[in-house]
């Protein structure tokens, strides 16, 4: 800006010439320069004002834009905010075979409560009981009259629940998004599946971990955001689980029994197609673990696994099948039997007299104990726990759920020459239904190792050869022959060809010895037997049963037509066609015309 001088020497000196007063001139210039002062003032402010004024339209029409959204938008509760990284919820299914859901997740909600906000506690708190009758009427109340500022009332509800919540009407009882783990098919499949709990949590949602099961054992796998779209598959059935869990309970109940186990197992991919463990429970309500008692009492308890028993005769055809395969007898090679046996201050017995002596294959038939023991003899203790090795019988089963791992065999201290002879005989060394599965299935699929596992496979799985094919082709036509002559005649399903052993072993006490009355009952079987596909292990804990005027407690009547009945219901599932033998037709004479 120029700035004019208020004293110009030229106006100045002119107005002294002619008279005038020069002070005129000052003021008239100063009079101009505060015009123009002031008139870049009112420019400035006007400036100021203009912005000012578009920033309030904007702000105003910014702020009635929101309420007019809020005002058309459902209503929500306010939740509080949670510090630190977000909680990952999202877990992968589980599925079966055939890709139906076992597993999956549910949205719902949480409840809890901030107390300060609330209008009428002790009204909300009894409304709340009414809901929940679980909940502690005074505890709630004390939590809601006192000074907590944050107050968890349930980790997960129904949408019933907080229907019935919300119609309360207090606004500081409040609701937070999560998601939750579902089991569609109730107790279906429970000891397979374990379950799942909360491990992370805030208001806004819930980190879902696997405690058991398959749940557990692939908790990494299950929680990968990678893996969201990508279910486990198991080897399960769901439709052949259903039939086996059915069949299995209604045997126990008929047989009188505590407890019950079945595993129905391909031999060829060592695919578990079924495991039944009986009592079980639902995993969407899953039971505390038990603090004291026998842990086999409890629901939770998996007697396919965890369950490690003397199982008896099923034992003897391992004894035999090493025989032969060592060259040391044949099927038709005779034993002496006469007994008792004795080997110190101990004695070995048959449950009756078979006489002098038996062929290999009847000693099978025939179920003998001396017979058996006879046969390990010759093999010798240190050949005979390489075998059952090699069979996988002296190490926890790879099932691949968690429990797994705790099935680990009960082996003697000394395997002696003694050991081996109640060992070949199934007495001195404990092992699951599962690991009986897993050396049944090797006989099956003609003498290679054959590994336990939950999940579907894509072909055959064998794994190193234990015995030969010619040892196992001879021990399944002794199997065969049990069922068809000896202790397992009531294991036959018309049409489909079964093979198997008993066993019926003395339940040890907890504090040492054997009850004199309580046995564990087990039938291993395969079938068709003349090309066997598929194992079937059936254990029954403290079975008994009235037949023909007796008390029943062996596997003959007991473990064996539970199994048969399975079989008859799960073969035609399977998709195994029934093998009708012809026979001759009676009453019809050809004649010519």
């Amino acid at each position: 800006m120029t700035r004019t001088p208020l004293r110009p020497l030229a106006r100045i000196l002119a107005a002294r010439a002619k008279g005038e007063n020069p002070d005129a001139i000052e003021k008239e210039n100063l009079r101009q320069r505060h015009a123009e002062i002031q008139g870049q003032s009112r420019q400035r402010s006007e400036g100021r004002l203009l912005v000012l004024g578009v920033f309030f339209v904007c702000a105003y029409a910014l702020i009635g834009t929101r309420m007019g959204m809020m005002a058309t938008t459902d209503p929500t509760e306010p939740v509080a905010s949670a510090s630190g990284s977000a909680i990952a919820a999202q877990r992968a299914d589980i599925v079966d075979r055939e890709g139906r859901i076992l597993a999956t997740n549910f949205e719902t909600h949480s409840l809890y409560a901030h107390p300060q906000q609330l209008i009428d506690a002790v009204a909300s708190a009894t409304a709340l009981v009414k809901i929940f009758p679980d909940l502690d009427h005074e505890r709630l109340l004390l939590d809601f009259t006192g000074k907590r500022k944050f107050v968890w009332i349930k980790k997960k509800i129904s949408p019933e629940q907080k229907q019935a919540v919300h119609d309360i009407g207090d606004p500081g009882l409040l609701f937070g998004p999560r998601e939750m783990r579902l089991y569609p098919n109730g107790s279906l499949a429970a000891h397979v599946l374990g379950g799942a709990s909360f491990g992370k949590e805030d208001v806004d949602a819930a980190e879902v971990i696997g405690v058991a099961g398959v749940e557990r054992q692939f908790d990494s796998y299950l929680r990968d955001p990678a893996n969201g779209a990508d279910p486990l598959q198991l080897s399960l059935d769901l439709t052949i689980q259903a039939a086996a869990e059915r069949v299995l309970y209604g045997g126990m109940r008929l047989m009188n029994a505590k407890g019950a186990t079945s595993i129905l197992m391909d031999v060829h991919t060592g695919e578990v197609i079924s495991v039944v463990s009986l009592p079980d429970f639902d995993p969407n309500e899953r039971p505390r673990p038990p603090v004291s008692g026998d842990a086999s009492d409890s629901p939770l308890f998996n007697r396919a696994v965890q369950g490690v028993y003397e199982l008896g005769s099923t034992f003897k055809i391992f004894a035999a099948a090493q025989a032969i395969d060592l060259g040391l007898v044949n099927p038709n090679t005779m034993v002496d039997i006469r007994g008792p046996l004795r080997w110190g201050r101990f004695s070995i017995r048959d449950f009756h007299n078979y006489g002098n002596s038996l062929s290999v294959e009847r000693i099978i038939v025939k179920s003998s104990n001396i017979g058996t023991a006879r046969l390990a003899q010759q093999i010798g203790a240190e050949r005979q726990r390489d075998f059952l090795s090699r069979l996988g019988m002296l190490e926890p089963t790879p099932f691949e759920i968690s429990e797994a791992a705790g099935g680990r065999p009960l082996l003697p201290p000394n395997w002696s020459e003694l050991s081996a002879m109640t060992i070949s005989y199934g007495h001195g060394l404990s092992a699951s239904p599962m690991h009986l599965a897993a050396g049944y299935a090797t006989i099956a699929n003609g003498g290679n190792y054959i590994s336990p596992t939950i999940l579907k496979q894509n072909g055959p799985q064998l794994g190193p050869r234990v015995m030969s094919a010619e040892a196992a082709a001879a021990a399944r036509e002794m199997l065969r022959l049990v069922v068809t002559e000896g202790t397992a005649s009531f294991g036959e399903v018309p049409g489909y060809q079964v093979g198997g052993k008993t066993g019926t072993a003395d339940k040890p006490k907890p504090t040492g010895g054997y009850y004199d009355n309580k046995v564990i009952a087990t039938f291993a079987s395969m079938f068709p037997a003349h090309d066997p596909k598929y194992v079937l292990v059936v254990t029954l804990d403290e079975p008994s049963i009235i037949a023909y005027g007796e008390e029943r407690r062996t596997a003959g009547w007991t473990a064996v037509p539970v199994a048969a009945e399975m079989i008859g219901r799960i073969a035609p599932l399977l998709g195994l066609r029934p093998q009708v033998e012809p026979v001759p037709l009676t009453g019809i004479t050809l004649t010519s015309n």
